[in-house]
């Protein structure tokens, strides 16, 4: 099975957010991660978004290392 390499504006796109580059910024400025809070708990995922994160770490999918890059991001 052949994996693709996503970037951090696929999984933005992904997840039904803004995904130039701006929006990115936008969105990590406003979101943050506290201590040991875990990256599907966050307060701001919708439901879909959750489970979506939550499947992509626990099913080492393709999307597995830029879920683990956003959850770095977000703890700056």
């Amino acid at each position: 099975m052949q994996t693709g390499y996503h970037t951090l504006n696929d999984l933005f796109a992904q997840l039904g957010l803004g995904s130039d580059d701006s929006a990115i910024e936008d969105f990590l400025s406003r979101h943050h991660l506290a201590g040991e809070e875990k990256l599907t708990r966050a307060q701001f995922w919708s439901e879909s978004q959750r489970k979506f994160l939550r499947d992509a770490i626990l099913e080492d999918s393709d999307w597995c290392e830029v879920v683990d890059e956003l959850d770095a991001l977000l703890r700056h």
